[in-house]
């Protein structure tokens, strides 16, 4: 984007912590107006402070993708306060590592809550406006895990199977109005979640497992999905539309 371009406002879920903080710095530093949206409103206001010393513009936005009334209320304010929203990224999401014979309904519920059908929620929260504006661009994260699955996140992989089966479908009704939808699958990330795996029993030993069996020899670090968020944002990436791409170090080649 120019200097003397329009500044484009971009919506973040779970925009607060791990791969949200860094898209938001990214998308900023791009010249973004972006709304941090995220259940904790501390958190994104020390993201959006930072953001601001920085020079860049952000706005704290308390958001629950779960649930509906508390959508509504975040789309409405970012309206208010940054004008018209561009970009959605469809960032927020929640894992339980465990075995699905160990799990329970109540297990289940919160996943698919936040990771299904808050995608869902926020992009119908907003897709309005992206329709009436004829043009907009929407980025949905889900994961490796549901492309090629993974031991313990069964309830998870289908979740984000879910968000990847809605992004392409949606894609295909809005390339019409001038929207593209894509889809971003990270491999194993260096987030809080894995903090929980590399803090449990045999913690190092997984992790080394899991960076040996990278064919580049490292799990990704945040930015590193940020830089793809940001390309499908990006005028490059202005004729694509209803991909699905890991971002894996190799791990997957599906």
């Amino acid at each position: 984007m120019s200097a003397t371009a329009p500044q484009r406002g971009a919506v973040v879920t779970g925009g607060a912590g791990g791969i949200g903080t860094a898209i938001v710095r990214r998308l900023a530093r791009a010249g973004f107006a972006v709304a941090i949206w995220d259940i904790s409103e501390t958190a994104a206001e020390r993201l959006a402070a930072e953001v601001a010393a920085g020079g860049g513009r952000a706005l704290a936005v308390r958001c629950d993708v779960a649930d509906t009334e508390s959508v509504a209320a975040a789309a409405n304010k970012t309206r208010h306060e940054l004008g018209a929203v561009w970009a959605l990224v469809n960032n927020a999401g929640i894992d339980r590592f465990g075995l699905f014979k160990d799990s329970g309904p109540a297990d289940w519920d919160r996943i698919v809550a936040v990771n299904l059908m808050g995608t869902l929620l926020c992009t119908k929260a907003l897709l309005d406006d992206m329709v009436s504006a004829g043009t907009g661009r929407i980025v949905c994260l889900s994961s490796d895990a549901a492309r090629v699955g993974s031991t313990g996140e069964a309830v998870y992989a289908a979740s984000k199977a879910g968000v990847i089966g809605f992004a392409k479908a949606l894609a295909r009704e809005v390339a019409r109005h001038g929207i593209a939808v894509n889809t971003v699958c990270p491999g194993p990330t260096d987030t809080a979640l894995l903090d929980e795996v590399r803090k449990g029993p045999r913690g190092d030993k997984i992790m080394d497992a899991v960076a040996r069996s990278i064919p580049m020899g490292r799990i990704a670090e945040p930015d590193d999905i940020a830089g793809v968020v940001a390309f499908f944002l990006s005028s490059e990436a202005a004729y694509v539309t209803g991909q699905t791409l890991s971002v894996s170090g190799g791990l997957t080649m599906a």
